[in-house]
């Protein structure tokens, strides 16, 4: 120290002096706090309370020396600050176990109140709004009485706070809003400026409850709350301003900035929210539960961003508006029915569609712009869509789609619909109903177009070839045009409409009724017999998709809806059978088919028919009235198997058969006839009809007409009755006029066993009356000569056997009525 320079050493005692001095004066200092302190309590009581409305109070008071350095620092435990109308709502302002006030001693005597810093430990801090919009914040008012006299009321400035371990709640019975946090821990700084004060924070943190409407549920729910915060307050503006800033909220980061009106007359707020690269399940569960609950029906496995603004007044009842944007790029979404990939939009929310009326779930509204994707390898666009009110979801929309048929396997159960080939176009606009996010009552309006396609119906194993079609949506209506079919051989053009289509498709499908307008230049019949199959149950492939999906409604569709058809078919074929010109009118139902003024050219003549079928599990009963008319009779019987005669075949007959029948019976799904199934009536006409080769007559007359043409019997003309009933047709006593003989017949045919008919059989050649043309004569000389009673009957061998009988046994066996 000697071998200083005067000058330093000089300083050095001067600066030791002033040291020594001012720890003399704080060890005084703090001597008279420690010996004052009832006192000191008492005045920080009195102070305090002399300027607010309401009752401070502190247990006891200790100083801390060292803890404020160069200042005193007094811990007051038990503090408690209540306000004038406690008594009525019992919601203390503060209540800490530990509080801490470093304060300006000097200036304290001197009679100013000057805190540097409060430290709040184990605290709660209750701010409460009743009903009628009073609040315990009213403590801070000042006193009237101070107001008048001029006094200053202020509090000193607080240059620091520290909080640990203090819950913070913010009640608000009028507007309905509970905010309440955890604070681990917060420590800020503040600087006073000519407007106000700015503070700087860091927050350590968990929430509790944001809820700005406590009947929807609390935003940011039992998550942490970690970052710094930039406040600053304008005492002109009565404003408080969040400066954007980082804030971790859970695990996710985000930049929250706001403004707060704090005035008697104002509680107006604004918050600005932004989240890049955020899990939607995450950004959910940070919601309240009404818009968490159906955002979480959804999710995406990439992050997104998202901007969301809160605007609102703390005192106003009911939610405040909100506006989210979000942005998203080929992401995965996971919706109900299933998964979405490459999605990409741009989407907005907002409860206040129309400004003015309020902001709650029937003025919110979802905007999806832009939105592309790929649902089950299908790609599609909607330039827009839009679900609005929320009470009542609506979406509205454009989708447009361009694929593949086969990729619709994917969506249609493989047990349902197979598409193998083929392309499908689809743009239409749509607005439908949502109930639990399904639609329902659909308004839909455009085109689908399918080309060249492939596809399979399974129930009923229908196969079509190039098919062609276009679905024309008009509000309620369906048009369906440009329809091409391919089955087998089969080329059927269709055109058809349904009427409500959209309405019952959801609600009643078994009331919906496809009007079809159906020409084809040739038809196979046997192509299209699945229909008369019994349908196979469709096994579904067990989902997690819920009840009542497409596939289900789809299903009940084809089967339970009717089908109403104009046919006009050039050519038609089924099995031996062919006509020309086949029109007729269908109505296809879950329970079978009905034909109406079917018209058939048939053989050179024409059948008209109307019936139905009956469809079963395994057999499926028919109807049918006939009318035919002038057909050649080989070619008939020949086109339906001879009728399952033994005996009696196409190549025996020759003419042209004209009848009128009432029949029913049974056929299999393959379209053949149950034997034994039919039952009826015929009444027919065979005009220039011939009987060829027909082994019975030849083996019975070969001996009895030796001379006579038995190859070829001919028939001026035939009349005929018969009764059908299972196996047997019952023959009413008929007249067969023909070139080789006269025969009177009646009886029984079998196409089983118990054939019995009975036979007159003039021996009189009818050569010999050929040149009479007088009917009376006729008859009368019918019968001259010798006349044969035979007896056809079945032999031991199965076959038919004609014997000859006296005509009082046949009599007997054979009932000639």
């Amino acid at each position: 120290m000697s071998g200083l320079p005067r000058w330093i050493r000089i300083s050095f005692r001067i600066l030791s002096g002033i040291f020594l001095l001012i720890i003399i004066m704080y060890l005084g200092l703090a001597f008279y706090v420690n010996t004052h302190k009832e006192e000191i309590l008492a005045s920080v009581n009195q102070k305090i309370n002399e300027n607010i409305n309401g009752k401070f109070t502190a247990e006891s008071i200790e100083p801390t020396f060292l803890q404020g350095f160069p200042r005193v620092s007094l811990r007051i435990k038990n503090v408690a600050l209540k306000d004038s109308l406690w008594d009525s709502h019992k919601n203390t302002l503060l209540e800490a176990e530990d509080f801490s006030v470093s304060i300006n001693v000097l200036a304290f005597l001197r009679g100013t109140l000057e805190i540097k810093k409060i430290d709040i430990n184990e605290a709660k801090i209750h701010l409460f709004i009743a009903e009628n919009g009073y609040s315990n914040t009213a403590i801070f008012k000042p006193k009237q009485e101070k107001e008048t006299s001029g006094e200053s009321s202020s509090f000193a400035e607080i240059k620091a706070f520290d909080l640990h371990n203090v819950v913070f709640i913010s009640e608000n019975l009028k507007g309905k809003k509970l905010f309440k946090f955890s604070i681990n821990d917060l420590k800020g700084r503040l600087d006073y400026n000519s407007k106000g004060w700015e503070a700087a924070v860091n927050l350590d943190a968990s929430a509790q409850s944001l809820a700005f409407n406590t009947v929807h549920g609390s935003f940011i729910k039992d998550k942490t709350l970690n970052g710094k915060l930039d406040i600053s307050y304008d005492e002109k503006e009565e404003t408080i301003v969040f400066e954007p800033n980082d804030l971790k909220i859970g695990s996710d980061n985000f930049n929250i900035g706001g403004k707060f009106s704090i005035g008697e007359t104002k509680s107006d707020f604004s918050l600005h929210i932004k989240a890049d690269n955020i899990l939607w399940k995450n950004a959910s569960n940070l919601l309240s539960n009404n818009i968490s609950k159906q955002l979480n029906r959804f999710d995406m496995e990439k992050p997104i961003d998202v901007n969301c603004d809160i605007v609102g007044d703390l005192n106003a009842e009911g939610d405040p508006l909100f506006l989210v944007k979000a942005i998203v790029k080929n992401n995965r979404l996971h919706i109900p029915d299933g998964i979405i990939d490459n999605c990409s939009f741009n989407g907005t929310y907002t409860n206040e569609l129309v400004k003015g009326k309020g902001y709650d779930d029937p003025n919110s509204v979802v905007k999806l712009m832009n939105f592309k994707g790929d649902y089950k390898e299908i790609p599609f666009v909607m330039d827009s869509a839009i679900i609005n009110d929320f009470s009542k979801p609506i979406a509205s929309g454009v989708f447009k789609a361009n694929f593949p048929l086969e990729k619709l396997n994917n969506c249609v159960d493989k047990n349902l619909m197979a598409f193998s080939k083929g392309n499908a176009n689809v743009e239409f606009h749509f607005k439908a109903d949502i109930v639990d996010f399904e639609i329902t009552k659909p308004f839909v309006s455009g085109l689908v177009k399918i080309d060249n396609g492939d596809m399979r119906y399974v129930p009923r194993n229908l196969v079509f070839k190039n098919t062609n079609v276009a679905l024309n949506f008009t509000d309620k209506d369906l048009f369906i045009s440009n329809i091409r079919l391919q089955s087998g051989k089969s080329i059927v053009n269709m055109e058809g409409s349904i009427q409500n289509f959209l309405n019952l498709y959801y609600t009643e499908p078994e009331k919906l009724v496809l009007n079809w307008k159906v020409t084809s230049p040739q038809l196979y019949l046997g192509e299209f017999l699945g229909f008369l199959e019994n349908r196979k149950a469709v096994k579904r492939t067990p989902t997690k998709t819920k009840k009542g999906n497409g596939n289900d409604k789809l299903d009940f569709l084809f089967e339970k809806s009717n089908v109403a058809l104009s046919v006009q078919i050039d050519k038609f074929y089924y099995n031996k059978f062919t006509a020309t010109n086949t029109k007729a009118d269908l109505l296809l139902s879950d329970s079978g088919i009905t034909i109406q003024n079917a018209v058939v050219n048939h053989a050179g003549g024409q059948v008209k028919l109307n019936g139905s079928v009956q469809q079963g599990k395994t057999k499926n009963h028919f109807s049918m009235k006939a009318n035919v008319s002038n057909v050649a009779i080989e070619k008939f019987f020949y086109a339906f198997n001879d009728f399952d005669m033994e005996s009696l075949k196409s190549k025996n007959l020759k003419g042209y058969l004209t009848t009128a029948a009432a029949i029913s019976g049974t056929i299999s799904n393959e379209g053949k006839l149950i034997p034994k199934s039919m039952n009826g009536t015929v009444g027919f006409t065979l005009k220039n009809g011939a009987l060829l080769k027909f082994e019975p007559i030849k083996s019975a007359g070969k001996f009895a007409f030796p001379f006579r043409d038995l190859d070829n019997i001919t028939f001026s003309n035939l009349k005929g009755n018969l009764d059908i009933s299972g196996e047997k047709i019952t023959i009413h006593p008929m007249q067969i006029s023909s070139s080789v003989l006269n025969m009177d017949v009646a009886g029984i045919y079998s196409f089983g066993k118990g054939t019995n008919i009975a036979l007159d059989v003039p021996l009189r050649n009818p050569k010999n009356d050929k040149d009479i043309t007088d009917k009376e004569k006729l008859e009368e000389r019918r019968n001259r000569g010798i006349v044969l009673h035979l007896l056809a009957s079945d032999g031991d061998d199965g076959k038919i056997k004609i014997r000859l009988v006296s005509k009082k046994k046949r009599n007997e066996e054979v009932d000639l009525k």
